[in-house]
């Protein structure tokens, strides 16, 4: 029997997507800061992209596993996606508490491989889980609320160091060393993250598969690795075509946000700040005020999110034209990093960068999610993570280093403009996309 899904209250969604909260710690102190940890330990600013390839090609391989082991998963006590934000939530916590604490370039390079397979293995199935609860009429709502939460996450945990620093943390050490202030952040981050998705399992239910039996029987006829990976494959050959439209979008968007978060560190701090000795006062209070820059999209995501909440409830929205606009506002405010002449004004920049996050975090997924079946909802939205990471290997192998310096020349902020560009070229790529179930409310 079918069950109708009832629409739910502002503060139901909240609770429902407050694990994001965590998540998001946890990829914001990954993104703010993973790179100046890496020049800590040593690294060369070229070498910074390919320390990050292990991330990406982890979410390669687990997203699609763990959203179809998610979508044959149900337990009348512990539901089909909660099992695994708890795991992941363990993995993460662990693993977000240790990168710091790396002594070499190989330890912290392996901390963040175990960080982001553990958050990816909470991420997608926190994304199916809005598809799951809400009725089409709610998902742009869910996902908008989802990401003012992302948002809260992202200004906090990118302010973290900084606030470290303000209240007597020493934000130096000796060459090599990561600063306590850093360390001291990955710390409350991880306690916020665990503790966020812990919310999120003991206030939310799920509903069971529609019809339980046959759930089961198909569950019980389709076992083993390889009917798993042989059907992973068809739903990959036999995607929904916004899914591929929605693949070109994602592909310049995420290109894009994986410059940023490899360089804004050095480009920031040795084109703003004219500093460049990793174990100074000057580089470690810069690298700092990055993070303060970061946070700053963070807090205009959550604000834009707000709006978006609030409008999402009242009116129908252009899905399409929406996320086009904001992706280009994004662009603009990335390129325009180049021309500031005061420190003050990067906030300016990464205000307009914070609309397009809000958008890139809510838009597509709203998007598929109208476009997709249903019982296979954890699988789709697993597979939909191959648009995010195939451009971040693409980069990591060098992707970035050739094309910022083939367009725009040597210097490490040409990287800004880069993730302008091509954010712009994402935006415009929403043309494609023409099923109006997918583009309206």
């Amino acid at each position: 029997m079918i069950e109708i899904k009832k629409k739910l209250s502002f503060w139901q969604i909240w609770n429902m997507s407050f694990g994001f909260l965590g998540i998001q710690f946890g990829f914001a102190l990954q993104g703010g800061f993973m790179s100046r940890i890496f020049q800590t330990l040593g690294a060369d600013k070229d070498a910074i992209p390919f320390l990050w390839i292990a991330a990406p090609l982890t979410g390669l391989l687990v997203q699609p596993i763990v959203g179809y082991l998610s979508d044959r998963t149900w337990h009348p006590k512990f539901g089909r996606r909660k099992p695994f934000f708890f795991f992941g939530a363990v993995f993460s916590t662990i693993a977000l508490f240790l990168a710091p604490y790396s002594s070499a370039l190989w330890m912290a390079a392996g901390a963040l491989w175990i960080l982001d397979a553990s958050i990816n293995i909470s991420m997608e199935p926190f994304r199916a889980l809005v598809a799951d609860k809400l009725p089409n009429s709610q998902r742009s709502y869910g996902f908008v609320v989802q990401t003012l939460i992302i948002g809260v996450g992202t200004w906090i945990a990118s302010n973290l160091p900084w606030m470290m620093t303000q209240i007597g943390v020493a934000n130096t050490a000796p060459e090599g060393v990561v600063p306590d202030s850093v360390k001291y952040a990955f710390g409350i981050g991880a306690f916020v993250l665990f503790t966020s998705i812990l919310i999120t399992i003991l206030t939310t239910d799920e509903y069971p598969p529609e019809d339980l039996e046959e759930f089961e029987r198909d569950k019980a006829e389709k076992k083993g690795f390889f009917h798993g990976f042989k059907e992973i494959m068809e739903n990959i050959s036999t995607m929904p075509v916004v899914m591929r439209q929605l693949g070109l979008v994602q592909f310049f968007s995420w290109f894009a946000f994986f410059t940023m978060w490899s360089f804004a560190t050095p480009a920031i701090t040795e084109h703003v700040f004219g500093a460049t000795d990793t174990s100074s006062a000057a580089y470690n209070d810069a690298a700092d005020s990055v993070g303060n820059y970061l946070g700053t999209y963070g807090l205009i995501s959550m604000v834009y999110a707000l709006i978006l909440s609030f409008v999402a409830s009242r009116i129908k929205i252009n899905r399409k034209l929406l996320h086009l606009l904001s992706l280009i506002a994004g662009g603009i405010g990335f390129i325009s990093i180049y021309y500031i002449t005061a420190p003050w004004m990067l906030h300016l920049c990464f205000a307009l960068v914070g609309i397009a996050w809000a958008s890139i975090l809510s838009m597509p997924y709203a998007m598929l999610s109208s476009s997709v079946n249903t019982k296979k909802m954890g699988v789709y939205m697993g597979i939909f993570n191959m648009f995010i990471v195939i451009p971040q290997i693409v980069a990591a192998l060098g992707g970035v280093n050739f094309l910022y310096k083939l367009l725009f020349g040597d210097e490490v902020i040409n990287t800004m403009l880069l993730a302008g560009t091509l954010l712009i070229l994402a935006g415009l790529s929403n043309l494609f996309i023409t099923d109006r179930k997918a583009t309206h409310d």
